[in-house]
């Protein structure tokens, strides 16, 4: 049986931020984990970044009595892909992070007191970027005192990261393993993600963001993640969880009702997370990610511009049935890596979950990325 695994969410804070936009954000704090000792030479660390929903849970338990284990659990621990027994693994919280509720969650944002006020940011927080996310990273990896990584790795959001980390930082980064994740995405995600979003804004408890005094937009919040949940899980999922076969005892004839096993089955899955999270919290992460481009960090413009400065060996896994991040723009991406030279190696994985199989078939891929990280560059 193999070792168990557990950790503890611990707080870093800076007493300000500098984002990409220009604005500064004081008294920042996000919670973060590791995994592993980090070794005399500092150089067997490894960073990984989480997803849109996700948190620094990527590994192993709070508590014996956890249900679940962290999100990449099947690759990250002793004897694994990313092994304890030899890497220094760190996974932070990003800034905005969706499960602000959670009280193993620490993240700035919106839901936070703003220290000039007393109360709580609302939409006068400033806006985010996924290079901020970074920044905040950066300057946490650097306090443990790790100043080059051996690999930065995430899925889906957590690539967008992975692939921010090597086109502003590449002297601090030696390989990556972006995850169903690409920056050559176009307004088809672009517009997915204000469907996702949009049920948040006509929630009326929303009240422009300044709901945190009252009753909070929890419907919208529900609806917006279920819209979120399906797009990620897609139709081989939905099939096996109802079809379109009804609830038991429902009836189809009633309009007001949702009659559908998959309805009952999307609503139970998201209701069981959506008290954890924040309303404007998804709103600014979804900005974030419409707005991505590798390399802002360094003053990129273009995600041309950005992916022409990433130049560490990458290994892209990806899900050929992902309507998240379309494979075409995997492929696009590849091409621009090779294109400059960048050692490029994909993985792909199979399974009923779509995008999602990025979470929860990451094992497919572990001999991969267990000889990826051991290579000598």
């Amino acid at each position: 049986m193999a070792e168990q695994l557990f950790t503890t969410k611990q707080r870093f804070e800076l007493s300000e931020l500098r984002t990409v936009g220009g604005a500064t954000i004081r008294n920042v704090a996000i919670g973060y984990e590791t995994y592993g000792a980090l070794n005399a030479a500092r150089d067997n660390a490894i960073l990984v970044a989480h997803y849109f929903s996700g948190t620094s849970h990527a590994a192993g338990r709070y508590r014996p009595e956890d249900p679940l284990p962290g999100y990449w659990d099947a690759i990250i621990g002793p004897g694994k892909a990313v092994d304890t027994n030899r890497y220094f693994v760190i996974s932070s919280d990003t800034l905005v992070n969706l499960n602000a509720n959670d009280p193993d969650v620490i993240s700035t944002g919106p839901a936070s007191r703003d220290p000039a006020t007393g109360k709580p940011y609302g939409l006068s927080f400033p806006a985010v970027a996924i290079a901020d996310f970074v920044r905040a990273q950066k300057a946490l990896v650097e306090s443990l005192g790790v100043t080059r990584l051996r690999a930065v790795m995430g899925p889906s959001m957590g690539g967008l990261q992975t692939f921010e980390w090597a086109a502003s930082y590449p002297e601090a980064v030696e390989r990556i393993i972006p995850a169903i994740s690409t920056p050559h995405f176009t307004g088809w995600l672009t517009a997915w993600l204000s469907i996702w979003t949009q049920p948040i804004r006509l929630d009326p408890n929303w009240r422009g963001g300044a709901f945190y005094d009252g009753a909070p937009p929890s419907a919208g919040l529900e609806a917006a993640m279920r819209a979120m949940t399906l797009h990620a899980l897609q139709s081989a999922w939905a099939d096996g969880a109802g079809g379109r076969a009804l609830a038991a005892g429902a009836n189809s004839a009633d309009i007001a009702a949702l009659p559908f096993a998959i309805e009952k089955t999307l609503e139970e899955a998201v209701r069981a997370r959506s008290p954890f999270g924040d309303a404007n919290h998804m709103l600014y992460l979804a900005r974030a990610n419409q707005t991505f481009i590798p390399g802002a960090g360094a003053g990129a413009r273009s995600v041309a511009e950005g992916v022409a400065r990433i130049k560490a060996p990458t290994l892209l896994i990806h899900a050929p049935d992902d309507l998240v991040f379309l494979p075409e723009w995997v492929e696009t991406t590849e091409a621009a890596l090779r294109s400059q030279g960048v050692a490029v190696e994909t993985a792909k994985l199979s399974g009923p979950y779509g995008h999602y199989n990025g979470v929860m078939q990451i094992a497919q891929a572990a001999d991969r990325i267990a000889d990826f990280l051991a290579r000598p560059i």
